[in-house]
């Protein structure tokens, strides 16, 4: 049988000849920029800010006329004119009333909304950092498509050759069809794990844009480096950071603070709050024009806000526990994401032992091997999927291990 030449394809790509000069920083400077769920978000804060302006604000004086008679009134007292011609039969009484808060009610409900406005803060500091997570995570899943299509790639050339030279001797009968049925099949597998593979990368790079808002981002244009370095540490001080900075902790401990001001606000409102008035009387009794003023106050009798500083004291106990929860919740996290990260390192630099030059050397080996009849085809067809999947082993590796820093970073709010 005339023996069969293989072309010798390099197993990595040469650089792409486009200059990719995205970056991961580019991304999220475009990110900081121009989402429009951050920009939608920091609505939140203004809104609180004007609210914070009008629990400054007195309440207004109340005006109250009365005692006017429309009409003229027969068999009175004599009374001087009020305007011109009018008003010698005619009477009225004006009050003006001015309530006085006691207790500083209005600037406990201040506090209130200053802590409000702090927790609409933490909130927009939550949804940035997940987003901000979420655009790094979608960038190494990317990283991780890249790298494995080119390895794809290079097998899809290999077989697409020997496909083709198969068939070609299998036509005249050098190798048995059955050969070249097993090649082909092969190569349909490759090719359908391909299209799977830049069906995730449409999904990943959508992704992408929506958070950048930029709908022209290529993949062509991003660079990958990132992905490749795993040189990282975690500190040792780790759970100090996180309850110095985790925003579910800070977030925590503003409801504490904003049920604590809740519960001195209910307490003020014990005290009864004051009505001064001043009002002016014209022929409503023995004096013409009477100018007098006076007070009046609830009498704390019935009602002295029992129930509401019960169930403000209620919420305050629910809040300190949700806290204790969340502190103890972290700690757990942060010991197992550590253990998951140091795992992933100790996986990867045992991977990295192994010499890939040696691996190539041995295609090469194989190929000449298959050429020579030493080895089956099946023989080199696993060999080449045991390589594949070692390389996709690797890169998931890569791909755990970032995407599993990131989650350290953002549960401890701090970047490693």
């Amino acid at each position: 049988m005339k023996k069969i030449y293989y072309t010798a394809i390099p197993i990595v790509l040469a650089i792409q000849t486009q200059a990719q000069n995205i970056t991961l920083d580019n991304l999220e400077a475009a990110f900081l920029q121009k989402n429009y769920a951050l920009i939608a978000n920091k609505f939140n804060v203004d809104r609180i800010d004007a609210e914070i302006i009008q629990e400054k604000l007195w309440n207004n004086p109340t005006l109250s006329i009365s005692e006017v008679n429309l009409w003229k009134t027969y068999n009175v007292e004599e009374q001087p004119y009020l305007i011109g011609k009018y008003g010698k039969n005619q009477q009225i009484s004006v009050e003006l009333e001015q309530l006085i808060e006691t207790a500083g009610k209005r600037k406990k409900r201040v506090a209130i909304k200053e802590l409000e406005k702090n927790s609409a803060l933490f909130d927009y500091e939550e949804l940035l950092r997940e987003l901000k997570k979420e655009l790094r995570q979608t960038y190494f899943s990317l990283g991780r498509i890249q790298s494995e299509k080119k390895e794809l790639q290079n097998s899809i050339e290999l077989f697409e050759q020997m496909n083709t030279q198969y068939q070609r001797q299998a036509e005249l009968k050098n190798v048995p069809k059955a050969d070249f049925y097993r090649l082909q099949s092969e190569l349909i597998a490759l090719q359908k794990e391909q299209i799977e593979l830049e069906n995730q990368e449409i999904e990943y790079i959508n992704k992408l844009r929506l958070l950048t808002q930029n709908s022209d981002l290529n993949v062509d244009e991003i660079d990958f480096s990132r992905f490749n370095s795993y040189s990282k540490s975690i500190p040792f001080n780790a759970k100090q950071l996180a309850k110095e900075q985790n925003i579910a902790l800070k977030k925590q401990e503003n409801e504490i603070n904003l049920a604590e001001k809740q519960l001195i606000l209910e307490k003020a409102q014990r005290t009864p709050d004051l009505a001064f008035q001043v009002n002016y009387d014209r022929g409503g009794n023995i004096m013409r024009d009477f100018v007098g003023v006076g007070v009046s106050i609830d009498l704390p009798i019935f009602n002295t806000n029992k129930g509401n500083i019960k169930a403000s004291e209620i919420v305050l106990n629910q809040q300190q526990i949700t806290k204790n929860a969340i502190d103890f919740e972290l700690n757990n996290t942060i010991d197992r994401i550590s253990n998951q990260i140091n795992q992933l390192d100790k996986a990867i630099i045992q991977w990295k032992k192994m010499n890939k030059q040696d691996q190539l050397t041995m295609i090469e080996n194989y190929k000449k091997h298959l050429q020579n009849k030493q080895i089956t085809l099946l023989e080199f067809i696993d060999f080449i999927q045991a390589y594949r999947e070692s390389q996709q082993a690797y890169f998931d590796l890569l791909e755990n291990y970032q995407n599993t820093f990131e989650e350290l970073n953002y549960i401890v709010g701090q970047d490693f």
